[in-house]
Parts: structure tokens; C-alpha cells; sequence
């Protein structure tokens, strides 16, 4: 920070990394709060000799700045007063001939950083420190043990804790969309260990999340679940009903995954580009960004936190809130392929399925939205939490609508304006239903659809779905082909 820069501050109090004490003979005593607070945070400045009276500023210099400097630096390297040794950057200005010091304090990566005892943690709190409270404490020291918690053994657990579904449906994922991955030829055993979903002979909290059957995890997770809300208002306020439609439980993080993602694709436009050959290729960019949004909150929640992920879909905005904060400020992720994930077994097993990137936290994947939408995403964080906010178009969305809107590209990109739905209702001359019309277009887009997967499109549970899906078989509209596994539906026109 240069003087100019110094003196910019000085004129602006919407600052939350900036803090100016007086300190014309000796350090001020609350001065170690502040040091505290920022290394809890995401760093900051500490500036002595300038007072503040409500939006106005004084330099009242530092009188004898060797030694002021001399005490901190001295105090923050010894140890002696706080839990770890703190490096402060340290630069000094004359301003109108008075001597100001300014003191960069980083954010502190094993945390929480108190004095004297624990309960002199403070954080940074509406431009200003605040002693942390306990469930605040808490939350740094979970973040203490990035890395380590999802690759460590779960007790009481083994092979057999695994969801046998949901661990087929993963390795045939991965032989079918990437053959040529080397995991795809070992033994079960050999792809548990090396993808650390088994150490020990027993589940990691990764391998559990990921894969694990849902019994198992809500023994360790109490009330384990991805929270997905689709709010028809711009706050809880004015919502009425108070939510249209909500994702219903799912086994592990895997099934989540993909129940989210289908789901989020009704708010993303993807528009079909004929190639030189007349073979359709759809855009996907927008899909790509709230991926990675979602992504980036499966991997890098605290699923010890009492809060849980959530995602909320409101008429003008979509919210992706995750408990746990950043291991870094945001402003320097953005800058650099930062790569600190909060859980590293559940980012390997995401990587190794090709559904995120190698490196980083995806920031400039996630802004591609504000280049396609020329609507804002937002990044916020906190202590204790952080919230990724894209900004729909036009600052409202008819939530009823996406779902037609969603199942009328399904038709286009298949080369087929007319919806299947409408077609073959009309054919044999009965008057479907929107959501059995709405089935018979998924389908004729997928023939291996599962009736879960026809869930989320729909938007209602598989038993209404399985009820729908009878009514169109007695009608003689639809048949299925082969077993359950591995077979398709046929659409009679």
C-alpha cells in the first residue's frame, strides 16, 4: 500500500481490511484485537497515527515510531503473546510531516489465532472486531483440518458401508465416459485404495460422502443432505407458496450430483449451433458455470457445520451457500490457481469423473455467466460461511415456465420443434397431461432415462412418476424393452 493509496482509504470507511488506531507514545491495548481479527480474516492493515471521529480522520503521527515498530514486530515474532508467530509486512509515510505506520497483518492459515488465552479470538465484523463466539471458534477450528478430515478412516465402517447402487453407477461412469482411464482395469479393491475411498479396510469421510449408503452417513452426518429450494419470490417475504418445488433426499454426494446439475439446467440457455456439417452442437457455457458452482460447493463444504449446503432459486437470483469459508481471500483466488480444497478425497473423485477442474476454485469458469447473461455473480464470505450469487435475466424468472422452456430445446435439439408429447397425444386422440406430455419428451431424449432422473425434470416424486409412467402403458402410448437395469423405453406414435 502506497501513500496514495494510504490517503484513498482514509477518505472511504466502507472497508473491512483497514483499521486506524492513534498511537503517538505507545501501542494502543486493543490493538491486539485487531491483529487477532485480521488473521481470523483475510488479512488486513493495521494503520497507527490516525484517529478516527466518526467519518473523519486525524494524523496525529507516531512520536517515537522505532520503537512502536520495534514492540509489535518484536511481540508478533515471539510467541510469547500469541498462539503462533505472526510475520507483519511493515511500511512507514510522512504525511504533512507526521509519521504514520502501517502494518499488513496476513490471514493466518492454521487458525484461530488468539493472545493469552482462547477466548481472546476476535474476528473482523461490520468494519470492526468482535471477540468470536464459540460456535465461531469452532468454525476455525474445523477449518485447521483442510485435508485431513475426508482422507481419515470412519470407524464402524467397510467395504460393505459403500451404496452398492450408487458404487456401480460411478464405475460404469467412469469405463463409459473415460475408457481410456487407467482406474477403469484395477480390481475393486486396488481403485478403492488408490482413489482413497477405503484406508484401512474402512470408508474415508470422503469415500462415506461420495459413495456411502445413506444410513451409514446419517450416523456420522446427522440431517446429511444438499438443501435445493425453488423460492417463487426475491426473498422468504413475499414467497407465497413458500417454495414450488424442493430436491428430495438422495442417497450420497454422487446422486446429488447429478439430481442438482439436471436441475440447474432448466435456468441455464443453451442454444444450439449448427455445424459446417449440419450437426447440431449445443452451448453449454452457462450449464458449465452453475456446475462449477455446485462443484465448488459439494467439495469444499464443512459437513461437520451444523448449517448445510444450500442451494435457493429465487425469481431473480441463484444462491449457492456453503458452510465453511475460503482458505484464502477471494480477491487472491481469483488471481491465482489456488487449489486448497476443504475436502481432497471428494475433489480427487470429481476429477477423476472429469466433472471439475485440476486446479483452483473455478472463479473464471463461474464468471463466464456474467460474460453470457451480462448478469453480475457475486462472492461473499464470512467466518463461517461463504455464498457464490448468480444474478438471473431480467431480474425476474416464471418458474413454471422453465420447465416447458427446458423440455422445448429438449425437441429442437434432437431436430424436432414439435414436442413428442404433443404429437402423440394428439395421434391416438387422448388428452394427455402436461407432466405425462413432459415424460414422453425426456424420454424420446433419452431411452435409458431412469424414473428418477424423470423426477427432477418433471418436478415430482418417482412414485408420481412410476403412477404416470402405468397410465401411458395402459393408454398404449409407451412400452418398456429389457430388464430394469440396462433397458429403454419405446415410444408407440
Amino acid at each position: 500500500m502506497d501513500k496514495e493509496n494510504l490517503l484513498k482509504r482514509l477518505s472511504d470507511v466502507e472497508w473491512d481490511d483497514f483499521e486506524v488506531k492513534a498511537a503517538s507514545v505507545e501501542l494502543p491495548k486493543d490493538v491486539w484485537e485487531t491483529v487477532s481479527a485480521f488473521s481470523n480474516s483475510s488479512g488486513g492493515w493495521l494503520v497507527l497515527g490516525v484517529a478516527q471521529h466518526g467519518k473523519m480522520f486525524d494524523v496525529t503521527g507516531v512520536n517515537n515510531p522505532e520503537k512502536i515498530e520495534q514492540d509489535l514486530v518484536t511481540t508478533l515474532r515471539s510467541k510469547n503473546k500469541f498462539n503462533v508467530v505472526i510475520k507483519p509486512d511493515c511500511k512507514k509515510y510522512d504525511i504533512d510531516g507526521k509519521t504514520v505506520l502501517a502494518f499488513y497483518i496476513p490471514s493466518a492459515e492454521v487458525k484461530p489465532i488468539y493472545f493469552n488465552s482462547l477466548q481472546n479470538t476476535f474476528i473482523r465484523a461490520a468494519s470492526g472486531d468482535q471477540r468470536a463466539t464459540e460456535y465461531e471458534i469452532n468454525a476455525l477450528y474445523r477449518d485447521q483440518s483442510f485435508g485431513m478430515m475426508s482422507s481419515k478412516p470412519v470407524e464402524g465402517t467397510s467395504v460393505d458401508s459403500f451404496n452398492k447402487a450408487s458404487y456401480k453407477n460411478f464405475r460404469d461412469y467412469l469405463r463409459r465416459m473415460l475408457p481410456e482411464l487407467t482406474y477403469n482395469a484395477l480390481d475393486d479393491n486396488t481403485f478403492n485404495h488408490k482413489l482413497q475411498l477405503v484406508r484401512n479396510d474402512k470408508l474415508t469421510y470422503g469415500g462415506l460422502l461420495f459413495l456411502g449408503d445413506n444410513d451409514e452417513i446419517q450416523d456420522r452426518f446427522p440431517d446429511f443432505r444438499i438443501d435445493y429450494l425453488e423460492i417463487p419470490g426475491l426473498s422468504y417475504a413475499d414467497a407465497e407458496p413458500r417454495y414450488t418445488y424442493r430436491v428430495q433426499e438422495q442417497e450420497n454426494l454422487w446422486e446429488y450430483y447429478f439430481v442438482l446439475v439436471q436441475r440447474l439446467r432448466i435456468y441455464a440457455d443453451n442454444p444450439l449451433y449448427i455445424g459446417d456439417l449440419g450437426i447440431g452442437r449445443e452451448d453449454n457455457k452457462q450449464l458449465d458455470a452453475l456446475r462449477e458452482a455446485l462443484i465448488n460447493l459439494l467439495i469444499h463444504a464443512d459437513y461437520f457445520s451444523p448449517m448445510k449446503p444450500r442451494i435457493r432459486v429465487f425469481t431473480n437470483r441463484i444462491e449457492f451457500e456453503n458452510p465453511g469459508t475460503l482458505p484464502r481471500p477471494i480477491a487472491e483466488l481469483m488471481k491465482e490457481d489456488v487449489s486448497v480444497p476443504r475436502n481432497p478425497v471428494l475433489a480427487k473423485l470429481f476429477r477423476t469423473a472429469k466433472l471439475c477442474e485440476n486446479a483452483g476454485y473455478g472463479f473464471d469458469k463461474m464468471l463466464v455467466w456474467k460474460q453470457e447473461t451480462q448478469q453480475e455473480v457475486l462472492f461473499e464470505t464470512t467466518i463461517d460461511k461463504t455464498k457464490i450469487t448468480f444474478m438471473l435475466k431480467d431480474g425476474k424468472v416464471d418458474m413454471s415456465g422453465r420447465v416447458e422452456n427446458f423440455t422445448e430445446k429438449v425437441g429442437e435439439n434432437m431436430g424436432n420443434t414439435e414436442k413428442v408429447g404433443e404429437k402423440v397425444g394428439e395421434k391416438v386422440g387422448e388428452n394427455l397431461t402436461k407432466n405425462q406430455k413432459l415424460i414422453l419428451d425426456s424420454i424420446f431424449d433419452n431411452h435409458k432415462i431412469s424414473s428418477k432422473e424423470l423426477s427432477v425434470i418433471v418436478g415430482m416424486s418417482a412414485r408420481k412418476v412410476e403412477e404416470n409412467i402405468a397410465k401411458l402403458k395402459a393408454k398404449g402410448l409407451l412400452r418398456r424393452e429389457g430388464p430394469d437395469k440396462g433397458g429403454k423405453w419405446v415410444i408407440i406414435e
